[in-house]
């Protein structure tokens, strides 16, 4: 296995390395074997990033004979002297390396760039795309003028304003999950999901297939990476032409430590990621697509088990599929559903979502926000995207979106990937805050040109993007509200609700709660039925309590969103007690 850090490199547990050593002023080979050559490390000539992963060549060190490069061997060896020497003004060395090694040299050579590539390409190309702004001017100064005519309006009519307010609130609550359930409604007349047969695997030619990669973002997960070596290593796909790249970030020793000591194949490869800020996981993943070699690129997450013959399933429905196809996503379930009541609640909403939303979603041609994990991509249209936005903690989502208003589409094939189910409230609590912070900031960042937005992806789509990512933080934020006026409307005197809420409004309210609230209840029973999960459905009867739980994390969102918008709170993997 390859390892590529900051200098100095980790040797991997005393395996020769393709990097140079800066200790011992020595060239480490591509091949692994030491050379002895001295070092003069004054600074390289630099190129771009692209240029150097499209020409399939860096310049490593200046060495006796000249600047060494190394390369892949895609150019003519002697044009490629002649240019770069021309270019350099001094003589060049050549020396032959895997185009996988050449890439590694390009991220550690070019720490820097690949670094700031990561983390600024987007907001540099496309800033009005990007999170790294919480909010826009405008939106600033029209949330400042919203926010003075709501106090004026409660000074002057305090109870007109509270009770208008909420009667605006509740039909918004309504309005979202109306909205869900409808779309639901149409998935499950419609069976979008992208039939691959075992029969169609077993025909395709191995030889035919291309380079595949697969990024693999950790962070502080060194007590669960050895299963991660071992789920990935039972992928069928041509081991030749699959690149596993496991981005680990610079500090953390202990995962890099843990996956060398799980001794994987030479095809998967620690990429180290530069450090600097953001550090989420999407700006990990931007560092991995600037070097990854595949056609296709899939993210997992650590604790991940993807069918085996997914890549496969995958690459048949982009065959299939057709030119604007940009993701394709596997569906997620979990693999210890049975663990706790947490646990069931979770393989409920995973099953309704990607059963029954996911394909009224795509039935009617309406955005969708893409799953954190198994989204297979195109890997030139995802680069064309931009790649991730690592100031979105739910970069996922966002890129979803993105990828709509230019037109390209996304699928979903019949394969799983198991993962592992929250079994914890506060981890529970922690993920969900940051993933509905990151729903609102992709609706503050496509808001910011609602004209635009609309022109781009049509009036219909606008409106389910607003009522899907907007609605769906929003609808979170209105439960414990809603809990409490339900609760108030039902157990109080009539004459202590009645100086805020008229008593039309009050019941609208509660009614609009109870409904939308037995209408989530229905939908969630709805999920394990095409899984065949029928012992599952009891629990549905546990969505309101679930959803108080989102409505406390909504709101730890929100104050992130104003305090700390573009941290990423980490949730902890490797909780669970089941083991199969």
């Amino acid at each position: 296995m390859t390892a590529v850090a900051p200098r100095p490199p980790l040797d991997a547990d005393g395996a020769e390395r393709s990097v140079l050593d800066a200790d011992r002023a020595v060239v480490v080979g591509p091949t692994g074997r030491h050379r002895g050559e001295e070092v003069d490390w004054r600074p390289l000539h630099r190129c771009s990033v692209q240029r150097h992963v499209e020409e399939g060549w860096v310049a490593s060190a200046r060495i006796r004979e000249g600047v060494l490069v190394l390369t892949s061997g895609r150019s003519d060896p002697d044009v490629l002297r002649a240019a770069l020497t021309e270019e350099f003004g001094e003589p060049v060395v050549l020396r032959s390396a895997s185009e996988a090694d050449v890439r590694q040299r390009i991220a550690y050579e070019l720490e820097e760039e690949v670094a700031d590539l990561a983390a600024h390409g987007l907001a540099r190309t496309n800033p009005a795309l990007s999170a790294r702004t919480v909010l826009s001017r405008g939106q600033r100064v029209g949330g400042a003028v919203a926010l003075l005519l709501f106090a004026v309006c409660l000074v002057l009519a305090p109870g007109s304003t509270v009770a208008i307010a909420t009667a605006v609130l509740s039909l918004g609550f309504l309005a979202g999950i109306l909205f869900k359930f409808w779309v639901s409604m149409v998935g499950a007349r419609f069976d979008l999901v992208e039939q691959v047969s075992v029969e169609d695997v077993a025909a395709l030619d191995d030889d035919a297939l291309p380079t595949y990669t697969v990024l693999v973002p950790v962070f502080r997960e060194a007590n669960i990476v050895h299963d991660l070596v071992r789920n990935l290593e039972v992928l069928d796909w041509p081991k030749d032409r699959l690149e596993v790249l496991v981005l680990v970030e610079a500090e953390d020793h202990e995962t890099r430590e843990a996956v060398i000591d799980a001794a994987p194949p030479e095809w998967m490869r620690i990429v180290i990621v530069p450090p600097g800020s953001p550090q989420t996981k999407p700006r990990a993943c931007n560092v991995g697509l600037a070097i990854a070699q595949g056609e296709y690129v899939v993210i997992y997450d650590a604790e991940d088990r993807p069918d085996p013959d997914q890549l496969k399933k995958v690459f048949l429905t982009f065959d299939r599929a057709g030119d604007d196809t940009v993701c394709v996503q596997a569906a997620l379930s979990y693999f210890n559903a049975d663990e706790n009541a947490l646990t069931r609640m979770f393989t409920l909403e995973y099953s309704y979502w990607f059963d029954y939303m996911l394909a009224g979603l795509d039935a009617r041609q309406l955005p969708i926000p893409l799953g954190g994990t198994s989204n297979h991509f195109r890997t030139d249209l995802l680069r064309e995207l931009g790649g991730w936005d690592p100031y979105n903690v739910t970069e996922d989502a966002d890129l979803g979106i993105r990828a709509s208003a230019v037109g390209y589409r996304v699928a979903v094939v019949n394969s799983t990937t198991m993962e592992e189910a929250n079994t914890s409230i506060p981890n529970f609590v922690r993920q969900r805050s940051r993933w509905i912070k990151g729903y609102m900031q992709t609706a503050l960042v496509h808001a910011r040109r609602p004209r635009a937005l609309v022109r781009e992806i049509g009036p219909r789509r606008a409106a389910a993007f607003a009522l899907l990512i907007a609605g769906t933080p929003l609808t979170f934020l209105g439960m414990l509200p809603g809990v409490l006026v339900t609760i108030a409307t039902l157990l109080l005197p009539g004459d202590w609700t009645a100086p805020l809420f008229p008593a039309p409004v009050l019941w609208l309210c509660v009614l609009d709660f109870l409904l939308g609230n037995a209408t989530m209840i229905y939908l969630t029973m709805m999920g394990p039925y095409k899984r065949g999960r029928f012992d599952l459905m009891g629990w549905a009867l546990l969505n309101p309590l679930y959803w108080i739980l989102h409505s406390v994390a909504a709101y730890k969102g929100l104050w992130q969103l104003i305090t700390r918008p573009h941290y990423w709170e980490k949730t902890e993997h490797g909780l669970t007690k089941t083991t199969a």
